[in-house]
């Protein structure tokens, strides 16, 4: 076994996510390729090698984990509408960072508000994603996709070079916080969905990509114990009132200080 395989799958202390700096090759397990542009999906790349995730949001911000690590900022280049990660195409976008916004209450322990907003070195020519202006709950039982990139099976460490999808079912949020027992307490700003076949789910760096349900933006990716098990869930950072009042809140003071 190769030693990022090892950080991935069994470096847990408690309920420790997935090492995004020391290890960002793994993506989804048992995906499949997405064949239609998605101009807002991005990948935020550290050195040239693909770390998170992501989601333009407006043409200068970016929606992604928090716990994804982005430091120095210098090194970090975020890659804008593209369906693989090597062959971009005439339309994509590879541009650096300004700076970056992570909420004050964001845990590293215990993953709460494990959200951040990224501002782009420039404005981008790329099709946004909005996010909902008002929480949007989404009950037991429904069907959402999450998109990334990274590994398609479980012994390969490369990532894919295209970009990967799969459907999950959201799970109740009671039955989640029983499956993890005392690793993790799963939130109201917290959801957890997963696919109920064996060897079919997220894994290292899909950390800060979108889950839809119903075409809306429901959370981002925020990690899982192991990758592809479903008796553990993906666990995603959900698009609560908080988290969009947040949001909100960041976007006006950046455009209100920059108003003259």
């Amino acid at each position: 076994m190769d030693v990022c395989r090892y950080l991935i799958v069994y470096h847990f202390l408690a309920f420790t996510f997935f090492k995004v700096a020391a290890c960002s090759e793994g993506s989804i397990i048992g995906g499949k390729d997405v064949k239609k542009l998605q101009p807002w999906m991005v990948s935020i790349q550290m050195n040239q090698r693909h770390v998170c995730g992501g989601m333009l949001i407006q043409n200068q911000w970016v929606l992604t984990a928090a716990h994804c690590e982005i430091e120095p900022i210098e090194s970090v280049k975020v890659l804008i509408g593209s369906l693989s990660l090597s062959h971009t195409k005439k339309g994509s976008q590879r541009v650096g960072i300004l700076s970056y916004e992570r909420s004050k209450t964001f845990n590293r322990r215990n993953k709460q508000d494990d959200i951040m907003l990224i501002k782009l070195d420039k404005k981008v020519k790329a099709k946004p994603k909005k996010i909902p202006k008002k929480q949007k709950d989404y009950p037991p039982g429904t069907k959402c996709i999450v998109t990334g990139w990274g590994t398609t099976h479980l012994n390969v460490s490369k990532p894919s070079d295209r970009l990967q999808k799969l459907e999950v079912t959201v799970v109740d949020r009671d039955e989640c916080n029983r499956l993890y027992k005392n690793d993790l307490v799963i939130t109201r700003d917290m959801m957890c969905a997963r696919n109920e076949q064996e060897n079919r789910g997220i894994c290292s760096g899909d950390s800060g990509g979108p889950l839809e349900c119903k075409n809306n933006i429901a959370g981002l990716v925020s990690g899982s114990k192991g990758c592809g098990n479903p008796k553990k869930p993906t666990v995603f950072t959900f698009l609560s009132k908080r988290h969009i009042f947040w949001i909100n809140s960041i976007l006006k003071k950046q455009f209100n200080s920059t108003t003259f």
